[in-house]
């Protein structure tokens, strides 16, 4: 009798062993299934980055093709950059500044 109560204890012992194990397991993979999700997020915001470096790559190299072959282009660059202008030609600047109202303000309304 008392083997059979230390096989049983024994029993009871390696069931809540294996348990515990299977418990310890499911949740290393419950970290690995929400790992594995917040990389598919960075993989998914890192693929759009790089489509937007590569469209603009393309666009730069866009530019840099008609700089090579414009002269019209390369004109029109020099003077909106640089703000150069042929001879006898004027250029007028307008600045816009945005922390002055550009109207004053309206007279404050009399409530009688």
């Amino acid at each position: 009798m008392n083997y059979e109560r230390f096989m049983a204890s024994l029993y009871k012992l390696l069931l809540a062993g294996v348990v515990v194990f299977a418990g310890y397991c499911l949740w290393q993979l419950w970290e690995l299934h929400q790992e594995h999700a917040r990389l598919l997020q960075v993989e998914s915001h890192l693929r759009a980055r790089l489509a937007d470096k590569q469209r603009e790559i393309r666009e730069n190299q866009r530019k840099l093709e008609r700089l090579r072959t414009d002269p019209a282009y390369v004109d029109m660059v020099i003077r909106r950059r640089l703000g150069y202008a042929k001879p006898g030609e004027l250029i007028f600047r307008f600045e816009q500044i945005d922390d002055a109202p550009r109207f004053p303000p309206p007279p404050p309304a009399n409530d009688r």
